[in-house]
């Protein structure tokens, strides 16, 4: 037991709204993702069906199919800074997005954008979900003649809500099986469209269509696409396998550097490389529209199955796991992980996916301010303020120095609602005014105004008694005494309370 850690008790977990097994640290014997892993995961996230549409779009828009390629990789790695920076807070305390939270937003204050973060990655669940549907719709359409996409619909959301709800181990197998499969479509569709453009004398690389596309907005709104993941990688992140007693940023965050810097990039700019082809070949982005109309027989059947794989293993990890997650936060104690994540499915198929699709790109635009307001506060607080120390024990307390105002932060709130609704002046510039916005409110209020009324004891003192990782250690909720421990490797438990997650 270590002597320094801060010993707060928290009230029983049946009295404790704060309080609920899946959104307890994860201890550093919990963290079963590899590095392997985690690349795999992104690999096999990449292939979201809205990259193939910014492809299209791009060369719609009068960009030449290297400057799609380009500007969509150094957009995905401008994120990639972001979502390093975020994925720290799970790497160093085993932290869930919705209850790192509570430090900046308030015990209560936390809901109100953890929930709107869940119902947007819930909408992205049914939109995977529904493009899902259509594939194994048109297969079996072309098999049997029989079309009914509603069934395919609800039974695809079935198997998806199953396989999440066996953990995050069965997430990481998944996505290990799908990201080779992702890969072979995606080199199958080149080589068939290259060779229908050769054929019809299309040269892909000079294609232009005489657009007036605005090469800033482009790059910007390609940041929006995993945006809502970069202030929720902590929730997958906490997972992932790190060093104990790893203070140098760097070596502690390789496996999560690995993935955001290389292989994100890469497979986003493939993927918005294979829209656009397919737009210039045949006038259509939508990858199961291509596949029926340049294939036939089994290698149909193959290359759809592969689609819907491909759908389910981009959903696991980016939308049903981080929804599940912040709704349990919200209704902790009483609803369970397994729970949140049926309730996950509930909301995605509520909001109509199949109407959001066709409307995709304003989507994307205005819920881009308040996730990039969110990124900012997070990053000011954890970085600026306490400088990547948390007294964890406070989290779960809901009479702790969190409390603030009735378990709000007003600070908080400012900053998010002021920069959210100054960016939707311009919405196609949204990110890049709501972080620096709410970064610079945040910070000001906190020092002027919300500190000198709630201190902050890791605030007060920046010791190592406030860090998990760096100093090689995992904070320990013991449920008999309500307290927390920091326990190094070796005093940890044998097994896991993270059997389901």
């Amino acid at each position: 037991m270590d002597a320094s850690t801060p010993r707060q008790s928290t009230p029983a977990p049946a009295n404790n709204h704060l309080l609920e097994e899946s959104i307890l640290p994860t201890w550093l014997n919990q963290r079963p993702i590899s590095l392997l892993g985690f690349v795999w995961m992104w690999v096999a996230l990449a292939i979201v069906i809205v990259t193939f549409q910014y492809g299209a779009n791009g060369v719609e828009g009068g960009l030449s199919l290297p400057v799609v390629m380009l500007v969509v990789l150094t957009a995905t790695m401008a994120l990639a800074v972001v979502m390093t920076l975020t994925a720290d807070i799970g790497t160093e305390h085993g932290l869930s997005f919705a209850v790192f939270l509570r430090a900046p937003f308030g015990t209560i204050g936390t809901h109100i954008p953890s929930v709107s973060r869940g119902v947007v990655a819930a909408c992205w669940f049914g939109i995977q979900t529904y493009i899902g549907a259509l594939a194994i719709n048109g297969l079996v359409e072309y098999w049997t003649g029989f079309s009914s996409w509603p069934l395919w619909y609800a039974l695809f959301l079935a198997v998806q809500i199953a396989n999440v709800a066996l953990g995050i181990k069965a997430v990481e197998r998944l996505a290990s099986f799908a990201a080779p499969c992702i890969l072979a479509i995606s080199i199958w569709m080149y080589y068939t469209l290259d060779g229908v453009a050769d054929l019809e004398g299309t040269n892909i690389w000079t294609f232009a269509s005489g657009g007036d596309l605005s090469l800033v907005a482009f790059f910007l709104i390609n940041m929006v696409v995993w945006a809502p993941l970069a202030v929720d990688i902590p929730s997958i992140t906490r997972f992932v396998r790190t060093a104990p007693g790893e203070r140098r940023f760097l070596r502690r965050n390789r496996a999560v550097l690995t993935a955001h810097f290389v292989a994100l990039p890469m497979m986003q700019a493939w993927i918005s490389f294979i829209g656009a082809v397919s737009f210039i070949v045949t006038g259509e982005w939508n990858p199961v529209d291509v596949i029926q109309g340049q294939s036939t027989g089994l290698v149909l059947g193959v290359l759809l199955l592969m689609i819907v794989l491909a759908q389910w293993s981009t959903n696991t990890a980016a939308n049903v796991v981080p929804a599940a997650l912040n709704f349990v936060n919200a209704a902790a104690p009483h609803l369970s992980y397994r729970s949140g994540v049926v309730l996950a499915g509930v909301v995605g198929t509520a909001v109509m996916p199949w109407l959001l699709l066709d409307n995709l790109f304003t989507f994307l635009s205005y819920y881009g301010g308040f996730i990039a307001a969110i990124a900012g506060i997070m990053i000011c607080d954890y970085y600026v303020l306490r400088r990547r120390r948390l007294n964890v024990p406070a989290l779960y307390d809901p009479h702790g120095q969190y409390r603030y105002a009735r378990g709000v932060n007003p600070a908080a709130l400012v900053a998010w609602f002021g920069a959210s609704g100054v960016s939707l002046w311009q919405p196609d510039y949204a990110y890049v005014i709501g972080f620096p916005v709410a970064f610079a409110l945040y910070l000001v209020l906190m020092r002027a105004w919300i500190l000198r009324r709630h201190p902050q004891a890791e605030i007060d003192d920046p010791s190592d008694a406030y860090l998990a990782t760096s100093v090689g250690r995992s904070w320990v909720h013991d449920p008999a005494s309500g307290t927390f421990d920091r326990l190094t490797v070796d005093e940890l438990p044998h097994g896991s309370h993270r059997a389901d997650i």
